[in-house]
């Protein structure tokens, strides 16, 4: 059985579509990989755009961009799992509005640490190829036990991260964790790794629906869940990154 951690993509999805929705042609490996090259563009216009303005005008100018951004985000995630065969549209739509979340939050953390964009960047996309290499020549697979790991992890965070939340409405924080201390840096590298072997069930999932013969449309659906995937290794990245800068 298929698992990963990705709420985007879950065990289940390749056997819901019958030989009908797979006449209109199958998922392929060299198409999911040119649409999240598509999606991965869009982001960065977006994010360009909002980056700019920042600089230019004050972060004060993109903070309605950026509320835009989360929530419209969030909204267009939503409807892309729950509607799958939307996804050639709302995979972009995304793509666009998570722009303008990260455009912002990035201009955000470059005003108060110079440089650290580029860094997270540079080792976001030097943490994807290096684990599709992995992944590719074998040295890394992903079995039933690593899958299982991956997800009890992923699902731990999240359980760490909601309850935060849900405590900071209260005025509560859970200490240590979000601190720059010795336990918040390992937490965040902790984090940064659960993500980065996200990818890995990604890879996984692409792989495997491309081996199913899943419809057409599904490759617009995993280029999606991967494009989520690096977005939450970027944030972990940068806030892992602003952490270390915090004790110069």
């Amino acid at each position: 059985m298929m698992r990963t951690a990705n709420p985007a993509l879950n065990a289940n999805t390749f056997e819901r579509y019958d030989t009908t929705a797979r006449a209109q042609g199958v998922m392929t490996i060299n198409g999911t990989v040119h649409k999240a090259a598509l999606l991965v563009m869009l982001v960065l216009i977006s994010a360009s755009y909002v980056w700019k303005m920042a600089f230019e005008q004050g972060a004060g100018a993109v903070s309605g961009l950026l509320l835009i951004g989360v929530i419209g985000g969030f909204i267009a995630a939503l409807v892309t799992i729950f509607k799958k065969q939307w996804a050639a549209v709302t995979a972009p739509v995304y793509a666009l509005l998570e722009g303008l979340f990260l455009g912002g939050i990035s201009a955000i953390f470059e005003a108060r640490f110079p440089g650290i964009v580029i860094q997270a960047v540079a080792l976001t996309f030097g943490t994807l190829f290096a684990l599709l290499f992995a992944y590719r020549s074998g040295i890394i697979k992903a079995t039933e036990n690593f899958k299982l790991g991956v997800f009890a992890a992923t699902g731990g965070i999240a359980v760490v991260y909601l309850l935060s939340m849900v405590l900071g409405f209260f005025g509560v924080n859970i200490p240590l964790i979000h601190g720059s201390g010795p336990v918040g840096i390992l937490f965040s590298l902790f984090v940064v790794v659960i993500a980065a072997l996200n990818l890995v069930l990604d890879f996984d999932f692409i792989e495997q629906g491309a081996e199913h013969g899943a419809p057409k449309f599904m490759e617009w659906y995993a280029a999606f869940g991967l494009i989520v995937t690096l977005v939450w290794l970027y944030l972990e990245i940068l806030r892992l990154l602003a952490k270390l800068q915090s004790r110069d």
